[in-house]
């Protein structure tokens, strides 16, 4: 087998290009004969740099395998000499992706080459490192060379580089291309990774959104978004056909995001079951599976526009008299007669019910109206006495010795005090006055404690944010929604202050946020709306 030689320097000199090794071992075979035998030699001609580097690894190839590095160094050096990778893999009879794979290395700092190259480090690592940065590598490295300290490697290297979240571009809902971040390849995985979690997380909660919206859209009643790594329990829902059932994402943490259609709850199908037994005509009351306000809720919302309404009524006392004589008529839960409690469902919202300043006002207007009665307790009540005669007769006396005007006050304040918290009334009274409850009201740390629906969250984020907004977190914690509705209150991280805002539930007329139903509020509304809408 011919050596391989090319000219070098003067027409009688040549350089071994190929056959190194078949050169010395003949020539120690002739130092052992003492005989000097010609050998074949095959001349190329000058300019053949690439082709010398093929034949000379080819003949490396058919002898033993080279290491990746080594491979490398002669595909990064014909890649100089104007080979393409397809030039190459042709050549070398390999797959042009494994050409790729081998140049990838070329990303890696020289360190870490040899490092590989010794079998310090094995393959997976290598892999991932080509995707680091060289900031990246050279902390890497940092930690390699410390004995006190640990380098990840393998999977736990992934980890490292991508801030604890590797989430490949294979789960988007949206498309790639759009992806204004930057995606960082694999090479040798034949992947790519999303290199901000936080712009992915944006970009398909986005995605995640308009699903959901086109669901609703084509006619599912409910679609249900699952926080990020809560699981869809199939064992506790039983499949249903048609869009009657309702539909729900479950999103895991890595991004991925599956749907299941055509579900009900155990519950909802037993119901289902049951109305199908009775028969169409002896509908089954829907109860609501999830009201959209708790418990506590309900009570603060009643509260605070209890406390506007009653208020605001003190400054009308004519439509206070009108209003009294229709309790004296037709009744009330309160009227025999005793005073609105307003009984607080916890701590939080009795704080925040002492604080406002409706309450305020009102204990302002209470005090001058006692002062009218002659009566030293700046703090008690008016109505709601225990019907001691001698009493009667004082109060009556006292409203005997008033004017008019005077007599109204009381009667103003009489009627406040005895109006039923959370009733049809204080939605008419107040839809009747125009009541702007964003003079008496504003979020406090109460509302948004009780606030722990993230259906609503969303929803009064996009008020308050825009949908875009909305939409880029729809599958994020409750909490995490109402970070950003306080710093848009607020003004704080890069959001624009939002001044007199006021949530649907505040609003005169009352609105709700979803059609579940469970809002007593709206219900009272709606029962009394026809008899009491402003043209």
């Amino acid at each position: 087998m011919p050596l391989l030689v090319r000219p070098n320097g003067t027409p009688e000199s040549f350089e071994i290009v190929a056959g190194r090794r078949r050169y010395f071992a003949a020539k120690s075979l002739a130092d052992e004969r003492g005989e000097d035998d010609a050998l074949p030699c095959a001349i190329m001609e000058d300019g053949d740099d690439a082709d010398a580097l093929e034949a000379s690894l080819i003949e490396n190839f058919a002898r033993l395998d080279p290491d990746e590095v080594s491979q490398w160094e002669t595909f990064s050096r014909l890649i100089r000499e104007g080979r393409t990778i397809p030039d190459i893999a042709a050549t070398f009879g390999v797959t042009e992706l494994l050409v790729k794979r081998i140049l990838a290395l070329g990303d890696l700092l020289p360190k870490i080459r040899e490092a590989y190259r010794r079998e310090d480090i094995d393959a997976e690592t290598a892999r991932h490192l080509t995707m680091a940065s060289k900031a990246q590598q050279k902390d890497w490295l940092a930690l390699y060379a410390d004995p006190e300290q640990y380098a990840p490697r393998g999977h736990q290297l992934k980890q490292w580089l991508f801030g604890g979240q590797s989430i490949s571009a294979k789960v988007a809902l949206f498309a790639v291309e759009d992806y204004p971040g930057l995606v960082v390849c694999d090479l040798f995985g034949e992947d790519s990774y999303f290199a901000d979690a936080d712009l992915f997380w944006q970009k398909q909660n986005e995605a995640i959104a308009a699903k959901r919206d086109a669901y609703l859209e084509a006619g599912w009643p409910e679609v249900a978004v699952l926080e990020p790594g809560q699981h869809f329990q199939s064992w506790d829902h039983k499949r249903r056909r048609g869009r009657r059932a309702a539909r729900s994402s479950s999103v895991s943490h890595r991004g991925a995001v599956e749907c299941h259609e055509g579900w009900l709850s155990r519950k909802e199908a037993r119901r289902a079951r049951a109305q199908g037994e009775r028969g169409a005509h002896e509908e089954i009351p829907a109860r609501p599976s999830r009201p959209e306000l708790t418990g506590p809720m309900q009570n603060y919302v009643d509260l605070h526009r209890h406390g506007a309404v009653r208020t605001a009524m003190l400054d009308h006392p004519g439509v206070a008299l009108r209003l009294m004589v229709a309790h004296a008529i037709a009744g009330s839960g309160l009227w025999q007669v005793r005073r609105e409690p307003q009984r607080t469902a916890n701590g939080a919202v009795a704080a925040s019910l002492a604080a406002c300043k409706a309450e305020a006002a009102f204990a302002e207007k209470r005090r001058a109206v006692l002062a009218l009665l002659g009566q030293a307790d700046e703090e008690g009540a008016i109505a709601g006495g225990n019907g001691d005669a001698f009493a009667l007769a004082a109060v009556f006396a006292r409203l005997l010795a008033l004017c008019d005007d005077d007599v109204m006050r009381v009667l103003g304040l009489v009627m406040a005090e005895t109006l039923e918290a959370g009733s049809a009334a204080v939605e008419a009274l107040g839809n009747h006055l125009g009541i702007d409850m964003g003079a008496w009201w504003q979020a406090d740390d109460a509302f948004f404690d009780l606030l722990r629906d993230r259906e609503i969250a969303n929803s009064m984020l996009a008020d308050l944010a825009g949908k875009p907004v909305a939409d880029g977190n729809v599958a994020e914690k409750v909490k995490t929604q109402k970070k950003i509705i306080r710093d848009c209150l607020a003004g704080e991280n890069g959001r624009e202050k939002i001044d007199n805002w006021l949530p649907n539930w505040m609003k005169f007329p009352v609105e709700s946020y979803t059609k579940r139903g469970g809002f007593r509020t709206a219900d009272q509304w709606a029962s009394v709306q026809p008899l009491f809408v402003r043209q």
